[in-house]
């Protein structure tokens, strides 16, 4: 069956960077899309970047752009978030997600399998 396991959350002053990481596993698909979502205390989950793992395209929301960067490392079946300049708006538990109809769309609704999330805190 489809796993999917974050590491990598943590701790981090203001400024710093992190990158968490996702391996997955069970797919029985070729083409399929693993995202990043994130759900703020208080507030609903949301998007961040999405990554299609037979061909590499990517997708940021746009507060994610230009800090944080995606990759895949298929060899390894790990997907990758580098986060740059976090700040304490970024603290969330984020969730990577898979899309195996690979609709690339940064939508809840596109994504049946989740893992169980990894805490971000950004404070000083």
């Amino acid at each position: 069956q489809v796993q999917l396991v974050e590491s990598g959350g943590g701790l981090v002053q203001p400024g710093s960077s992190l990158r968490l990481s996702c391996v997955h596993s069970g797919f029985t698909v070729e083409h399929y899309a693993i995202a990043w979502f994130r759900q703020a205390p208080g507030k609903e989950r949301e998007g961040v970047s999405l990554i299609s793992i037979s061909d590499g395209s990517t997708y940021y929301k746009d507060f994610a752009k230009g800090r944080f960067t995606i990759s895949r490392d298929n060899a390894q079946n790990t997907v990758y978030l580098q986060m740059n300049s976090l700040s304490p708006q970024d603290t969330a538990v984020y969730y990577c997600a898979a899309d195996i109809r690979h609709t690339l769309v940064l939508s809840e609704s596109e994504y049946d399998h989740w893992g169980q999330g990894t805490q971000v805190t950004v404070s000083s």
